[in-house]
């Protein structure tokens, strides 16, 4: 069917459209600056005004470059696994990003991301405006390029590499903080391995409980309610320490505590509901995936809430910071953050999303491996999980290293798990040769049906059967050479997970805080020498 003339012209114009949109957003956020600054009770200089203008908009476009790059790490799965279109996606992460920094993200926020250097060793507050404002130039340029290449990075690490950069241009190395360097460090490393370990070992256990039964129906109808309220438990203790924690602190047995009671009530609620739909279902994969789709929008949503809480303070924080010098000639390491930077900041990652977005949530959901509903929430479990424990032992690690992690440890789970199946299916054809084709692939049938435990003991008959025909026949008749095996399975590791597109992710982590802090660095100076 040919497109309307109006369907072509949006096509053709539509990155026009992105870009004009973005400028109007950045040119309502210098005017709301200036209004702010007109309507203080303190009387700004130009030039304080002019920086406190240029500062706010350079928020603003960090803010739209983490809403375009970040946020795809909550959305891919569920947008990868079909549980939502793109275009809800978007929607919903929008309004609960959005939500989730204005009701959540809390007045007093942290200027200095991640306590990596001491601010209190720069005694001059431009010198301190120098290093925020570079900082944010610098953070928002490294995002902007890495979503421009498809790269999903720490937006954290990168504001946290550009202050630790700028912040040794202004004062020397003396100002960082190397244990919570070596801190990072080790995040780094313990993000993406437990994430992918988690939910390697969440989809495996829904696989043995579920999809590898006879009667797929009835254990979809005795374990589902259960992994749904682990689901609800998991979500409400991680709403409760990431997204609600810069208004409200809550301690960890609190909120594991409460979250358990969440968890209870659901349980409860949702059995008669699941058990009705796996009555009404066929015994299938299929089947399983729907009764989890409803449950993979809410977490989609709650971690778009808690992000926004949780991740706003890297765009606004420098502002933050900018504002509390200009304003009061104060170098704080948590400022006041007035209502108007707040907004800036929510409305910044929903605009970047909405227009931005789409590419790093499809790439995350449908190109680095094959997601369904079951995988979805296997990286879901993975995420929430990882976060809480991280908190609890004072570790900080990055959400989106975890989340791709994630998506890379159930891809790698289910190569594993296809070349295993290629192996026993190699053994059962091994023990049928010579025999009728009908009947082996009837074998095959009953094989692939079978539960886990007569899977192992069909394949000791298997073995049992290839002993006595090799017995009878050379090694030159074997099914497949050992070369050939060898092809398959790389034709298969290529096919399942995009080791390509790990390997530029990957790169793409470890160059974010040393480019950033490199960076920034360099614009210092450029500030420094032109606000002086």
């Amino acid at each position: 069917m040919p497109k309307s003339p109006r369907a072509r012209f949006i096509a053709k114009h539509q990155e026009v459209l992105q870009f004009g949109t973005a400028v109007l957003f950045l040119l309502l956020v210098g005017g709301c600056a200036w209004l702010s600054g007109t309507l203080s009770s303190v009387v700004l200089p130009t030039a304080a005004m002019w920086m406190l203008v240029v500062a706010a908009v350079m928020a603003g476009y960090m803010a739209m470059n983490i809403g375009a790059n970040d946020v795809a790490n909550n959305m891919g799965p569920v947008v990868g696994s079909g549980a939502m279109s793109l275009g809800w996606a978007l929607a919903v992460a929008a309004v609960f990003e959005a939500l989730g920094a204005v009701v959540a993200g809390g007045d007093v926020i942290g200027t200095v991301k991640g306590g990596i250097i001491d601010a209190r060793q720069i005694t001059d507050a431009s010198a301190f405006v120098w290093v925020m404002f570079a900082a944010l130039i610098a953070a928002a340029l490294w995002i902007n390029l890495a979503t421009a290449l498809d790269a999903p990075v720490s937006t954290t690490h990168s504001i946290i590499g550009a202050i630790t950069g700028a912040g040794v241009a202004a004062g020397g190395w003396g100002l960082i903080n190397w244990s919570t360097l070596g801190d990072i460090a080790l995040g780094w490393l313990v993000s993406p391995l437990a994430g992918g370990a988690l939910a390697a070992a969440f989809l495996y256990l829904i696989k043995r409980c579920v999809t590898y039964r006879s009667n797929g129906a009835e254990a979809a109808r005795r374990v589902v309610p259960v992994l749904i309220a682990l689901m609800v438990w998991a979500y409400t203790t991680y709403l409760l320490i990431k997204g609600l924690g810069q208004v409200w602190r809550v301690e960890l047995a609190e909120a594991l505590v409460a979250g358990a009671a969440v968890a209870l009530v659901t349980w409860w609620l949702i059995r008669l509901p699941i058990r009705r739909m796996a009555v009404r279902h066929e015994s299938s994969k299929k089947a399983v995936n729907h009764l989890f789709t409803w449950p993979l929008i809410g977490s989609a949503a709650l971690l778009s809430f808690a992000h926004g809480a949780n991740d706003v303070a890297n765009a606004i924080g420098p502002l933050a910071a900018i504002h509390e010098a200009i304003q009061a000639g104060a170098i704080a390491t948590r400022a006041q953050a007035p209502l108007w930077i707040l907004v800036v900041g929510a409305l910044g990652l929903s605009v970047g999303l909405v227009l931005y977005g789409a590419r790093l949530i499809r790439i995350v959901g449908r190109e680095i491996t094959e997601l369904d509903n079951m995988r979805a929430y296997a990286i879901a479990m993975a995420v929430s999980l990882t976060v809480i424990v991280a908190s609890q032992f004072g570790m900080p690690v990055s959400t989106t290293q975890i989340s791709i992690g994630a998506v890379f440890g159930v891809g790698f789970l289910r190569q594993w798990l296809k070349v295993n199946y290629a192996r026993m299916e190699a053994q059962v054809l091994a023990g049928h040769q010579g025999q009728d084709r009908a009947e082996v692939e009837a074998y095959l049938l009953r094989f692939s049906g079978a539960e886990v435990h007569e899977k192992k003991r069909m394949l000791a008959d298997m073995k049992l059967r290839k002993r006595q025909h090799e017995a009878t026949q050379t090694a030159e008749g074997a099914l497949l050479a050992k070369k050939e095996r060898k092809l398959l399975k790389k034709a298969v590791d290529k096919a399942i997970v995009k080791r390509s597109l790990a390997l530029r992710i990957v790169a793409a982590w470890i160059v974010t805080l040393p480019a950033t802090a490199a960076l920034a660095a360099v614009l210092f100076h450029v500030v420094r020498a032109v606000l002086r």
